[in-house]
């Protein structure tokens, strides 16, 4: 074999090896594809995704689908010839990684993190259509998380609604910063909250600030929660997190709990974060969700305003409703299912 031979086989080989090193190695970037849909007004597991009680409640008949996106795991990797595919497919997207997954965060973490996201918005979804539906919410000051080494461990538990310090009454947080503040540090203070439907007292000694050790603290961070008479809890297929269905949560949750039939048996779906007060945030993957929207044979999909600009370009079959709140969905939906009324509700 000629010396030029043997230098083209070598480069042949090489040229091979580096392809397939670029091919396989993994680069720092994440899929975007649409993912499943689940009928929020449905049954998983023999249960209601929605089960309330202590609320008269009213028959709701077809599907309120809330959407997801299916994307690469925190734990996975994506080759360069699988990121060039998604990019060109259409309804597909691929993003920089840091943009999806904090670094350093191992799937436990992003796991955790995206159950947090989806109990926040399921919380939120509650008030929100309770307070559509005209039913008394009361505001009132909650443990949001407790310090471990604080003196406030084993004691109170995230999610408590505080009611009394030092038996007055506590309407807001920053009641409750102002009655701590007032102790002395080495104090006790006795804090009544409401768990679970059940009142407690317990007494806890005050212990210096970290920043400051004449400022008293029981190692405790408050927010604002809600107390109210309903009970609502959800049987939400574990895998899903995140906060986008807060909006289709809420409009579920309104639908069964006033008269009437929102749906009239058809199909709808959509996406949006919700917050306490009924205001709908925008979300990721709007194409993805899009497309397994209409995949799963919904007629009207619900658009959070600020997403609508993502929509641009976006063929589909579905009427895309814009909205900004709870109420601009419960509005808007008899129109978007009924185009004979001659008005039509708000789209991107």
């Amino acid at each position: 074999m000629t010396r030029q031979t043997w230098t083209a086989v070598v480069s042949a080989v090489v040229f091979i090896a580096l392809a397939a090193v670029i091919a396989f190695a993994p680069i720092p970037f994440v899929a975007w594809t649409a993912g499943d849909t689940y009928d929020v007004l449905g049954s998983r597991d023999g249960k209601p995704v929605i089960q309330i009680s202590d609320i008269q409640t009213y028959e709701t008949t077809g599907e309120m689908r809330m959407t997801t996106v299916s994307q690469t795991r925190v734990d996975a990797a994506l080759s360069l010839p699988e990121a060039l595919f998604d990019y060109f497919m259409p309804n597909r997207d691929v993003l920089p990684r840091t943009a999806i997954y904090a670094a350093g965060k191992s799937a436990t973490q992003v796991a955790d993190d995206e159950k947090t996201l989806m109990d926040t918005a399921q919380e939120a979804a509650k008030v929100a259509a309770l307070r559509a539906a005209d039913q008394a919410v009361h505001e009132l000051p909650m443990v949001v998380s407790v310090r471990t080494s604080g003196p406030s461990n084993a004691k109170l538990e995230p999610g408590d609604l505080i009611l009394r310090v030092d038996n007055v009454t506590m309407n807001t947080a920053d009641d409750v910063a102002g009655a701590i503040k007032a102790k002395g540090v080495g104090q006790k203070v006795v804090i009544e909250v409401l768990r679970r439907s059940t009142t407690l007292s317990t007494t806890i000694d005050t212990v210096g600030s970290a920043t400051d050790g004449r400022v008293p603290t029981i190692g405790i961070s408050v927010g604002t929660g809600y107390q109210y008479a309903p009970s609502i809890t959800f049987s939400v297929d574990p895998n899903v997190g995140g906060g986008s269905g807060g909006l289709m949560f809420a409009l579920a949750i309104y639908d069964k709990i006033t008269p009437g039939d929102l749906l009239g048996g058809r199909t709808v779906a959509g996406t949006g974060t919700m917050n306490a007060k009924g205001e709908v945030g925008a979300i990721g993957g709007i194409q993805e969700k899009i497309a397994g929207a209409q995949a799963a044979g919904a007629k009207v999909f619900f658009v959070p305003a600020a997403n609508c600009v993502d929509t641009v370009g976006v063929s589909t079959s579905m009427t895309l409703v814009k909205v900004s709140t709870l109420s601009d969905a419960i509005k808007a939906l008899p129109l978007a299912l009924d185009p004979s009324q001659g008005a039509r509700p708000p789209g991107c």
